[in-house]
């Protein structure tokens, strides 16, 4: 065998294991962005949850708390609404036995 074709026999092999060497690396950086592109993404959404934390979804005026019947209630200083918290409304219907908010929830005698 003549000494080109096995030059070209060993360039044929440092080629293939350059393309094996490219193609691990390229995988690696695309593995890489994507866990960054997702953390990203997460930082982006908590960011976005931390600043319409406690806002009126329809001005985005930050809502006031006031005490009603030892309730706490976040209103819209705008008058856009108020919101209660997991177990307020229960409280509060369970104040007034025939009004609209106890009827609401079937509650009524």
């Amino acid at each position: 065998m003549p000494d080109g074709e096995k030059d070209r026999f060993g360039d044929k092999l440092r080629d293939a294991e350059k393309a094996r060497e490219d193609k691990f690396f390229a995988d690696r950086d695309r593995e890489l962005l994507q866990k960054l592109k997702a953390q990203a993404g997460a930082q982006e959404e908590q960011a976005v949850r931390d600043l319409a934390r406690m806002r009126c979804p329809k001005c985005g005026e930050p809502l006031t708390v006031r005490h009603k019947l030892d309730v706490e209630i976040d209103a819209c200083p705008q008058g856009h609404g108020v919101w209660l918290d997991s177990g307020e409304v229960d409280k509060l219907a369970e104040r007034e036995s025939s009004g609209w908010l106890s009827r609401f929830l079937g509650r009524a005698d």
